[in-house]
């Protein structure tokens, strides 16, 4: 399956609204919300039914047999992340708190301690004709790299598409170099701001790493002409592929609240987003198509960063 993760260095670009719509222009099948703290794609994209809902674990965490306990206190003075509570004579694990390092478990001379599984998310696989995943962390549990990993191997297992679109993570964490791993193509979505482009810098930068195709696309461009003419100039000088700019319209919001898509919304944004999304896709056909005739001639190539 070769896939194309649509991705931004900040929040509140468009970066949901440009993946629901290169998923309807691509007529893809197979697709994913990589967002693990914040999805929000299935408001979108008219999800197919749930079909199934597999609970994620994280890592371990500490658990404190009582009737095992000596009350010693090693437990407590060890923890570094104070996840060891003494309510009156009982010793308490906050599991909130607890980071899963195994100290206690270590130090506590009664074995009263054990590191246990925790439901940290649930991964919930959509499907008909569609297949669909997306996942919600807890709010407050760490692992979520291993959670995107986990949605991407779920939609690669559930279905034969040649071809899968992700709505990625914001930024530049833990989630987003899950989501990079092993894809064909990233598409930056950037906005015309100072913010703007700083995070698309660190994104590009972040992406660059893993060796792979990127192109960029400026959201809400006429708000900022100056800032639009930077980017471009980046794009150029990075030697990135600019696919195009979508300008503002404030329709797209009301659309958006609806359930709809910035498609659905006639006028210039519209014929824009078609246009840039069909650049888009023409690039990924192509990059995918490079891709597959290099390792056809010397076999699979490891691409440094």
């Amino acid at each position: 399956m070769k896939t194309l993760a649509v991705l931004s260095g900040k929040g509140g670009t468009g970066k949901t609204t440009v993946a629901n719509a290169l998923i309807r222009l691509a007529g893809a099948k197979a697709y994913a919300d990589c967002d693990v703290e914040t999805p929000n794609l299935h408001l979108l994209s008219g999800a197919p039914p749930l079909r199934e809902v597999f609970d994620y674990h994280g890592m371990d965490k500490a658990f404190i047999d009582d009737s095992l306990c000596t009350r010693c206190g090693l437990c407590e003075k060890h923890c570094r992340f104070h996840a060891v509570k003494r309510e009156k004579r009982v010793y308490l694990i906050d599991s909130a708190a607890c980071e899963g390092c195994g100290v206690c478990e270590y130090v506590c001379p009664a074995d009263a301690i054990t590191m246990r599984p925790s439901k940290d998310g649930e991964v919930c696989l959509h499907q008909n004709k569609d297949t669909f995943v997306t996942a919600r962390l807890r709010p407050g549990a760490a692992t979520s790299g291993l959670l995107v990993t986990d949605v991407k191997a779920r939609l690669e297992t559930r279905t034969k598409e040649p071809m899968a679109i992700l709505d990625g993570p914001a930024g530049i964490g833990c989630p987003v170099i899950a989501t990079l791993a092993r894809v064909a193509m990233a598409l930056l979505v950037a906005e015309p701001s100072v913010s703007g482009i700083g995070d698309l810098k660190r994104m590009a930068a972040t992406a660059q790493g893993f060796g792979i195709p990127l192109a960029i696309i400026v959201n809400k461009h006429d708000m900022n002409a100056s800032r639009t003419r930077e980017i471009r100039r980046y794009a150029n000088e990075e030697g990135l592929f600019f696919a195009g700019m979508i300008p503002y319209d404030k329709r797209v919001v009301e659309a958006l609240d609806k359930g709809g898509s910035i498609l659905d919304v006639p006028g210039k944004t519209s014929r824009a987003v078609r246009k840039v999304g069909g650049t888009v896709l023409r690039e990924f056909d192509k990059e995918t198509k490079m891709d597959e005739s290099t390792t056809k001639k010397h076999g699979p190539q490891r691409k440094e960063g």
